[in-house]
Order: C-alpha cells, then sequence, then structure tokens
C-alpha cells in the first residue's frame, strides 16, 4: 500500500515507518525537519507542516493510508481530521494516548490521581481529539492508544489488544514498547478490525 505519515521523524512515527517499510508499504514520511527521518529504500521523506490543513491534504493524497503521529497539545484536531477528509484517503489512523483508557468504568486514567501532571495537558487533548473523531460521520478513522508507558524496546509482536480499557500485566504494570506498537498499527492497516474505533496495545 501507499502509506503516508505525519511526524515520522518522531519516537512512535519513526517506528510506524520503519515497521511499514520493512513490509514491503510505500511510506511517505512527513516531518517540519525530513533529514531528520531514517533513510529506508521503501521512505520517501518530505517536508510538511501539519498545521497547515491545506498543504497536508495535497501531501496526503493519492495514498491509501495517512497516519497522524502529532502531539495533541502540538496540532489541532479539526486541521488534522479536516486535513483527512480533504485528501481523500481511504483510511485515517491515530497514534492516541493512554489518557482516555478507563482504569474503571467510567474512569479515565488522565482522571487519577497518580496521573502525571506534566502528561496531564496532552492526554486531555487527546481524547478530545477522539470525542471527535466519534462525532464524524464520514471519516474510516482508527485510534490507536498505547498502554500507560511506552518506550524504545524490543519488537516481540507478542502483545494484547484491548479496547477502551488500560491493559496491566499481572504484576499490574501497562507497557508496550514503541516497536510492538507500531507492529500493532501495521497489523491493523492490514488487516482491519477496528474501524472507526479506537483500541489499544499492551503486554
Amino acid at each position: 500500500m501507499k502509506i503516508a505519515v505525519a511526524g515520522a521523524s518522531g519516537r512512535a512515527g519513526s517506528r510506524i515507518t520503519a515497521e511499514l517499510a520493512s513490509r514491503g508499504h510505500q511510506v511517505t514520511g512527513i516531518a517540519r525537519n525530513p533529514d531528520k527521518i531514517e533513510k529506508h529504500a521503501n521512505v520517501t521523506a518530505v517536508k510538511g507542516d501539519a498545521n497547515d490543513r491545506a498543504a497536508l491534504a495535497r501531501l496526503w493524497a493519492g495514498h491509501d493510508v495517512a497516519i497522524s503521529s502529532i502531539h495533541f497539545s502540538a496540532s489541532d484536531a479539526e486541521t488534522l481530521i479536516g486535513a483527512a477528509k480533504d485528501s481523500g484517503v481511504s483510511r485515517y489512523l491515530v497514534v492516541g494516548g493512554a489518557g482516555s483508557l478507563e482504569v474503571a468504568p467510567g474512569v479515565p486514567l488522565v482522571t487519577t490521581p497518580g496521573f502525571p501532571a506534566a502528561y496531564k495537558a496532552e492526554a486531555e487533548k487527546g481524547a478530545a481529539f477522539l470525542a471527535r473523531l466519534r462525532q464524524d460521520k464520514e471519516l474510516d478513522w482508527t485510534f490507536l492508544s498505547p498502554s500507560a508507558m511506552i518506550d524504545f524496546g524490543a519488537r516481540t509482536a507478542k502483545f494484547r489488544l484491548g479496547t477502551d480499557q488500560l491493559l496491566v500485566d499481572p504484576d499490574g504494570k501497562s507497557f508496550i514498547t514503541f516497536e510492538d506498537f507500531a507492529v500493532a498499527m501495521a497489523d491493523e492497516i492490514e488487516r482491519p478490525a477496528h474501524r472507526r474505533a479506537r483500541f489499544t496495545v499492551g503486554y
């Protein structure tokens, strides 16, 4: 497939771009500084601004799938969703956050006492982004939330999937690597199972 990734130089975006390219997809990596995008035979690096709706729509046009891997606090939901719709792509996937996942019925992680204050604004904007997607009647979207903790590590391709509830292992840890997060997103692109829905990945 032809897949465009906005934010391809970032932590999640770089792993998603690499995973998709390794599977033989033709990836357009979009970043403010395309020189920071890792080189790969199946990756074309281009300069783009995720806050310019018309320009981003042009970059996404002609692709089968568009992916947003952009910090919610540094972007605008209407701009990104509008660009996806304007571009005419068949599917739109979003790198989400864990803050909107529920730790109990009706209790999002972001509202719990121990949630780090430094991440609260980003988490709240992520939750608002998801709510905005759920209101849309036209776009074929998918929102993938990581576990509470995400960092670089091994690509195991062995993990659990969930929907709106935070995944926690038997030791009480909620974790996923960027590498396995990318596997889950690539799998979803190749074998759609969560259309117009949010899902999550964790060990």
